[in-house]
Parts: structure tokens; sequence; C-alpha cells
């Protein structure tokens, strides 16, 4: 199915499980709390954890955590896992672009892989392991979720299939990520519905704070 929501089918396995790709390199000056990946949820995990385990434990192989700003004390939180590596990205003030290379050129060719920045608080276990099991071949299987209207959004978690991964690459800039990439994209594109699991929302500016007290959906 492509260019519309995709329909996940929980008991369908990939060839290949992804590895999981978190950018966690900003230094959160919009929020003015110091670096996202350092916030803390309501049940004590910082944002850089609450991912790291929801794409692990989601399915993913192994994580690959971009770091930039305070990079030795995010680094720190993640140690003593030989499923996670930390790749710094000397360009991290840049913008997100600069670090989705760096972690894909720091993954290499050849696996799928999952992205996801690190400001994402509901994303959960279940969230993540849908999307895999929802994944085609040669396509790219993005987290759906729903606005007021019912109308369903592209967000995050975003897998892209081995194929797509070094165009994702090579087509981030700026702050934008891959995002110019999907929207050229779209028929390869299925969208899978997490409205249930997740709203989708980000921890951006001062507002957004309250998303840290609501630990979404159960794994």
């Amino acid at each position: 199915m492509s260019a519309g929501a995709a329909t996940a089918h929980p008991d369908r396995r990939t060839a290949r499980r992804p590895r999981g790709l978190i950018l966690a390199a900003g230094a959160g000056r919009r929020l003015g709390r110091g670096p996202k990946a350092l916030l803390v949820r309501e049940d004590g995990l910082t944002l850089v954890e609450s991912v790291l385990l929801a794409l692990l434990d989601g399915g993913c192989r192994d994580v690959t955590v971009v770091t930039g700003a305070c990079s030795e004390q995010v680094a720190s939180l993640l140690g003593g896992c030989d499923r996670v590596s930390v790749a710094f990205n000397p360009d991290w003030s840049s913008g997100m672009g600069s670090s989705l290379r760096r972690g894909l050129q720091a993954i290499g060719p050849g696996p799928d892989v999952m992205v996801t920045p690190v400001d994402r608080p509901g994303i959960c276990v279940a969230e993540v392991a849908r999307l895999i099991a929802a994944h085609r071949p040669r396509a790219i299987t993005a987290a759906g979720h729903c606005d007021a209207n019912g109308s369903l959004h592209r967000g995050h978690p975003v897998l892209f299939d081995e194929s797509w991964t070094s165009q994702a690459a090579a087509a981030a800039h700026g702050d934008v990520g891959a995002r110019d990439l999907l929207e050229m994209h779209r028929a390869v594109v299925d969208l899978v519905d997490c409205s249930d699991l997740d709203d989708g929302a980000d921890v951006d500016v001062p507002k957004d704070l309250h998303r840290l007290t609501v630990v979404s959906s159960p794994d």
C-alpha cells in the first residue's frame, strides 16, 4: 500500500531487524532548558533513555545515538550497553540534517534504519514494533498520527529501507532532515496509524514541557 495508511500485521516480521538512529545533538535553544536529550520524563528517564529503550525493546537490533551539544553528558547516560553506539556530530549546530547524515554514515550501507529525533516523549515499544511489522521491502514506513480533525499526518519514527538510506543522507540539509525526500517520494511512503499509541507531539518550546508528564501508551 502506498501514499496512504498501511495496515500493520502484528504477526509479520521483516527478514532484517532494523538498526535504530536517534538524533540527539541539538542544544534545545528554543526550549531554554539545555539539550532535549537530557530532559527528564515523569517516570525518571531522560528523553534519550526512553527513546533508546523504545527502539531496542520494540525490535531494533541496535541503536546509534548522534550527539553534539553536551555530548559527554549525553553519552554518559548510554554506557554499559553493547547494543548502543554514539556518533559525535561536530557540525551539530548547523541543524538536524547534518546529524542525520552523520548517523547514517556511522551505520553504513546495508541495514534498514529507523530514525527519530530525541524530542518525542510519546514513542513507545508498541509503536516501534508496529512499524517494523508493517514494513515492506524497498519502502519507507512512517508513523502517522491523527490531528483534531482526524487527518493522518506523517511523523516519527521513520523506517528507511536500506535502498533509501544513502538518498536520505544525501538529501538531508539544514533543519529539515529527510523531509524533502519524503515529500518527493510520497508514493513509496507507507503511513502506519499509531494514533492509539502516541499523539506524535514533540517538545520544542516551553509550552510543550507538559508533555514530559504524560507517559504514553503501555508497551
